[in-house]
């Protein structure tokens, strides 16, 4: 999301108009959606405060648990979202800076609630590294050793992005996700790079994942990506699953 439009990016650039967030969310509530992540990329570029009024809206219209992510930089902050009606919260360029946020979050809200962001890029000599969007650079941080200094924090999950996967559309960086999923302790949540059903059995069953996020999977339609929302049946992700098996 950002300017209070939802977009969607490939491998972080060129946002693409999807549409009005309220539309989108009320297809996803008649679809049966488990939980909705809104993460405000225009927030974390422009180092404004989230727009509360937008998100109230959201969580006025929205049916399932939601998490909010994009320019969170205090308790202050956090206790608003959480008043709104959101259940958490993700932290990802301020922990970079701060990753006493993390600890000082997770303290006074619990740990359940507290995702800590982690975007991931490939380096020029294939290195992962951490990404930091706000100056969009990669850090000298690794992301395994990183994940491990915000579990040690408090984060209750991780959350795992990978910027070269992202709007790609051709699956999961499946390496990336168990190196880190076998390193922590708590649950890791995997994002970018879906395109179709079975990446997110294949993320969580070979990756180790507990769960797996997808956005263009939900939104276009191949091979021109026309713009059609979408969400599998529970039904039709219980039989990927078995013949996964």
């Amino acid at each position: 999301m950002s300017a209070g439009r939802l977009v969607k990016t490939v491998k972080f650039n060129t946002p693409n108009y999807i549409g009005d967030p309220l539309n989108v969310i009320r297809i996803f509530n008649d679809k049966y959606v488990d939980e909705l992540v809104i993460i405000d990329i225009g927030s974390t570029k422009n180092k404004t405060e989230p727009n509360y009024s937008l998100l109230e809206k959201i969580a006025k219209e929205a049916f399932m648990p939601m998490t909010y992510g994009g320019g969170i930089k205090s308790l202050e902050m956090i206790s608003k979202i959480f008043k709104i009606g959101f259940e958490k919260v993700i932290i990802n360029s301020e922990a970079i800076i701060n990753p006493n946020i993390i600890k000082e979050a997770s303290n006074y809200f619990g740990s359940q609630s507290i995702i800590a962001g982690i975007d991931v890029k490939l380096n020029k000599n294939d290195e992962y590294k951490v990404y930091d969007y706000l100056i969009r650079k990669e850090t000298n941080l690794n992301p395994i050793e990183y994940a491990l200094e915000l579990e040690r924090y408090g984060a209750g999950e991780i959350l795992v992005y990978s910027v070269d996967q992202d709007g790609v559309m051709n699956g999961y960086d499946l390496k990336l996700t168990q190196q880190i999923s076998k390193s922590i302790q708590i649950p890791l949540i995997a994002l970018g790079g879906a395109g179709k059903t079975i990446n997110l059995v294949e993320v969580i069953e070979d990756a180790g994942a507990s769960a797996a996020g997808a956005g263009s999977l939900f939104i276009y339609r191949m091979p021109h990506k026309a713009v059609l929302i979408s969400y599998p049946t529970r039904k039709d992700l219980e039989e990927l699953v078995n013949n996964f098996k």
